[in-house]
C-alpha cells in the first residue's frame, strides 16, 4: 500500500493505504404498516461511499437520524447492507461467512455511547473484558486470560485490583474506560467510536479523548469517530464526513472543513456551535429553515433543498453528485457561489 503523510495535533504521522472502503452502500428498513395500507421503508443510508486510511481518524457528523450510527453498524456487519459493498483490507465483508468472518471480527471493534448500558451489570470487570478473549480462544489458561485483562485495565487507566468489581461500582468515565479495554482486547485495527464521550462530563470527555489519542499512537489504531459534538470532532479527527438524511454532503480534511466549509449544510452546522465569548453570542446567526424531512419519504433532488435558503429549481429536481472542489468532495450544485455568514 502506498504511504501518505498527515499532520495531527502537531505531530507528523505516516498513513498507509485504505483500510476500509465503503462503496455505494444503501440501507433500508421496512417498518410495520400500522394504519398504513402498506409497509413503509426507512431510507437510513442512501448511496454512501468513502474510505478510511490505515492509522487515521475519520469523523462522521450530522443531525440525529442522519444515518451515521447505522453506517457504523454496517461497517461492523452488525447490519447487512441493502445494496453496495464494504471492503476491509480488500475483502468484501458481504462475501465472508463462518471462520473467515470470525477472523475479520477480531480486527473490528466498537466503543458504545452509553458506558453503563453497554456493560452487563451481572458480570464482573474480569468477565466483561475476558469474554472476547474466551470466545476467540486467545489463551490456553485462565491465568493467561486474567493477566491480559489486568494488562488492559492498566493500559486504560483502571487499577488492576478492581478486576472483580461490577460496573455499578465505577463512575461513568471509568465504565467507558472498561468499554475501551474490552474493545482493545483482541488487538483490533479498526475501532468504531459511536459517540464515546457524549454521555460524560466535559472534564471526563477530555480524559477519554486523550486516552483514545494515546492508544491510537501506541497501538496503531484506526478510528471511525461518530459524533455530533463538533468541538470534539475538531480535536480528534484527521478528516470529517458530513451526513444529512442518509446522504453524504462533504468530506475533507478537518481543518479545511472547519476553516472553510463549502456545503451549505456544513456551514449551518458550524454556525450553530455556541461561542464562549458573550459578545459574539449576540451576533445574528444563519439558521436552517423548516423541519428535517422524514427518512420514510425523503425529498427528491438534493435532500437538503427543503431546508436550504439557497436552493434553485435544479436542487429540487436533480440529485447532486459528489465532486472535487477546493481539495475536498462536495455534493452541491451551487457550492462555488454561496456566501453564508
Amino acid at each position: 500500500m502506498t504511504q501518505a503523510v498527515l499532520e495531527k495535533n502537531g505531530e507528523v504521522q505516516a498513513v498507509k493505504g485504505d483500510l476500509l472502503e465503503v462503496d455505494h452502500v444503501v440501507k433500508e428498513f421496512k417498518v410495520a404498516a400500522g394504519f398504513r395500507k402498506s409497509a413503509a421503508v426507512v431510507h437510513a443510508v442512501s448511496d454512501v461511499s468513502f474510505t478510511i486510511k490505515e492509522g487515521e481518524t475519520l469523523a462522521m457528523v450530522g443531525e440525529s437520524g442522519c444515518g451515521k450510527s447505522t453506517m457504523g453498524r454496517l461497517i461492523l456487519k452488525l447490519l447487512e447492507p441493502t445494496e453496495g459493498a464494504i471492503r476491509f483490507e480488500g475483502q468484501d465483508l458481504d462475501k465472508l461467512t463462518g471462520e473467515a468472518m470470525r477472523h475479520i471480527r477480531k480486527k473490528m471493534q466498537i466503543i458504545f455511547q452509553d458506558p453503563y448500558a453497554s456493560l452487563n451489570p451481572r458480570m464482573t470487570v474480569f468477565q466483561i473484558i475476558a469474554e472476547p478473549l474466551v470466545t476467540h480462544n486467545m489463551f490456553a489458561t485462565k491465568q493467561e486470560t486474567e493477566d491480559r485483562v489486568r494488562e488492559l485495565l492498566k493500559i486504560v487507566g483502571i487499577r488492576p485490583e478492581f478486576i472483580n468489581r461490577y460496573p455499578h461500582q465505577f463512575s461513568g468515565g471509568q465504565r467507558q474506560r472498561i468499554g475501551i479495554a474490552r474493545a482493545l482486547a483482541l488487538n483490533p485495527k479498526l475501532v468504531v467510536c459511536d459517540e464515546p464521550v457524549s454521555a460524560l462530563d466535559v472534564s471526563i470527555q477530555a480524559q477519554i479523548l486523550n486516552l483514545l489519542h494515546d492508544l491510537q499512537k501506541d497501538m496503531k489504531l484506526t478510528y471511525l469517530f461518530i459524533s455530533h459534538d463538533l468541538g470534539v470532532v475538531r480535536y480528534i479527527s484527521d478528516r470529517v464526513c458530513v451526513m444529512f438524511l442518509g446522504k453524504l454532503c462533504e468530506i475533507g480534511n478537518t481543518e479545511d472543513i472547519f476553516k472553510n466549509p463549502i456545503h451549505p449544510y456544513t456551514k449551518f452546522l458550524l454556525a450553530a456551535v455556541p461561542k464562549p465569548d458573550p459578545h459574539l453570542r449576540r451576533e445574528n446567526k444563519s439558521l436552517l429553515i423548516g423541519e428535517m424531512p422524514s427518512p420514510v419519504n425523503p425529498p427528491g433532488g438534493c435532500r437538503f433543498h427543503t431546508r436550504c435558503p439557497y436552493m434553485t429549481e435544479r436542487c429540487s429536481s436533480e440529485e447532486p453528485q459528489m465532486r472535487e472542489l477546493q481539495g475536498r468532495m462536495v455534493a452541491c450544485h451551487n457550492a462555488e457561489n454561496l456566501r453564508i455568514q
